[in-house]
């Protein structure tokens, strides 16, 4: 239990976790709420399930990653748990959705779609996330602390 949330008290993974946690909850919220232009939880899982084909179940685990988790992540609560979620999110977007466009945004509107060098970055800083522990001020932290002590 201790390893789970044991984290590394560094201020630079306190940096990656408050910075992709911001940048994702924003995207869960589309999803969850239909805030920032999004299309809210039951038109979400259509589009989803109907177009994408993916099952509702997963569909709901990525609503509440990107959502619930990332409020969790900006906290430092279950950071690994939640970094792992957030892996395997973008990996089934670039899988599903962004490969056929290729690594680069899409700046210039010259490619069909978005490509994938955005769902790398997250990856790349979940992982460090999945590796480190949250940093300091995480409640991970806090917690791992007080397994400690008993």
């Amino acid at each position: 239990m201790k390893g789970f949330f044991s984290t590394q008290e560094m201020f630079s993974l306190t940096i990656v976790r408050i910075g992709v946690g911001a940048v994702l909850l924003p995207h869960g919220f589309q999803k969850l709420l239909g805030w920032f232009g999004g299309f809210g939880w039951g038109p979400t899982i259509g589009f989803f399930s109907h177009s994408l084909h993916i099952p509702v179940f997963l569909t709901v685990l990525v609503i509440l990653c990107e959502s619930l988790g990332s409020v969790a992540m900006l906290m430092g609560f279950m950071t690994r748990f939640v970094a792992t979620g957030y892996i395997l999110i973008m990996l089934g977007a670039i899988g599903l959705v962004h490969w056929n466009n290729g690594f680069f945004m899409n700046w210039f509107g010259k490619q069909a779609g978005e490509g994938f060098e955005y769902h790398l970055l997250v990856i790349a800083m979940a992982a460090a996330l999945l590796v480190g522990g949250g940093g300091k001020w995480s409640v991970d932290g806090a917690i791992a602390r007080i397994v400690d002590r008993t």
